[in-house]
């Protein structure tokens, strides 16, 4: 190198980065051919890390402090350079500023729902989407795997990597939470925490740390979800099976008053349905009554007579029920015997 070139160079003695915004994961100091002056210093704030990297390959790692830069505080890089003990001029060398910071609210969600295995139904389809926050604890890891040679890697480059980290791992999150499909909606946290779990270690092979997950909604398929709503309904009324019939012919007739004032085609056949579920509430509501005040329920006599044609659309219904799981064998036989006494 001549005189003029020598003297053109300028020669670091200050490293350091200032972090200028959000979102910013990794960013190389700009070298421009300068060298960094020997005892120099490297300053690393808090929530930061440096990597020096010489011709490729990743040499010392500074946490928060600073450094006087020497022989004695750069021992991988004196290594790889060959430098002897008495080196004391400029050299080369990239290094590169790591946020170690919680880069917080990243967004993850099914775009088209999951398939997933429950013990109850099989296979089901999930919609889920919650909240996730992760740093950067292993730069060097991060620097080979992830960022590389940038100038800066952004937390926007590496959200679609990192969303797809956490959509994978759903299935395995609800088989190891233990918590069944249909709970799902009322146990957020514990099946956010087995989400977490599962994805953590993929996580870890790119440097960075999973510190939190939460879920926002998980959204059953609409056929499930009536199962979850018949599944409250017997919450409401203590699983008793006459309060629950109760309960559904309640369910029924606002749906009854709007076909009919619809006018709609099926207003007979809805009619059919609620004398049959109105005829057995009867039954059911005076029972209930009587029970109430201490009193033995009145023989089957006294009830509204029944029609053929009620029973066997309340035969119907019940049949149903019992196919859905919410009624027993044993349970639907009996309120089959029951209904059948009712004929006149």
């Amino acid at each position: 190198m001549g005189l003029m070139d020598f003297i053109k160079k300028q020669f670091i003695d200050i490293l350091e980065w200032t972090e200028s915004g959000d979102g910013v994961l990794a960013w190389r100091y700009p070298m421009a051919g300068n060298e960094i002056q020997y005892g120099g210093s490297l300053t690393v704030r808090e929530s930061q890390m440096a990597v020096f990297v010489n011709e490729g390959k990743v040499a010392d790692v500074f946490g928060p402090g600073m450094y006087k830069l020497t022989t004695q505080t750069l021992p991988v890089l004196t290594y790889l350079k060959n430098w002897d003990k008495l080196f004391q001029s400029p050299f080369k060398s990239d290094v590169y500023f790591f946020s170690t910071r919680q880069q917080i609210d990243q967004r993850w969600g099914t775009t088209q729902p999951v398939t997933i295995r429950d013990k109850d139904f099989g296979a089901v389809r999930l919609r889920a989407f919650g909240n996730y926050a992760y740093r950067i604890v292993d730069p060097k890891l991060f620097h080979t795997e992830i960022s590389g040679t940038r100038d800066t890697y952004t937390v926007s480059e590496l959200d679609g990597q990192l969303r797809g980290l956490m959509l994978q791992h759903i299935s395995d999150a609800v088989a190891s939470s233990g918590v069944a499909f249909l709970d799902l909606a009322a146990n957020q946290v514990e099946f956010a925490k087995a989400l977490q779990e599962a994805t953590a270690p993929s996580f870890e092979k790119l440097g960075l740390k999973l510190e939190a997950v939460t879920m926002q909604s998980v959204s059953l398929p609409e056929e499930l979800q009536k199962i979850l709503d018949q599944k409250i309904g017997m919450g409401m009324v203590g699983g008793d099976m006459g309060k629950f019939m109760q309960y559904q012919t309640a369910q029924a007739i606002p749906k009854f008053a709007e076909g009919a004032g619809s006018g709609g085609g099926g207003i007979a056949g809805d009619a059919m349905g609620l004398g049959a579920g109105v005829a057995l509430g009867q039954v059911m509501a005076q029972q209930l009554s009587q029970g109430l005040q201490g009193q033995p329920a009145a023989p089957a006599a006294a009830a509204a007579p029944i029609k053929a044609d009620d029973v066997m659309a309340t035969l119907e219904k019940l049949g149903e029920l019992k196919v859905k799981g919410i009624l027993t064998q044993e349970e639907f036989d009996a309120k089959k015997a029951e209904l059948l006494k009712k004929l006149v």
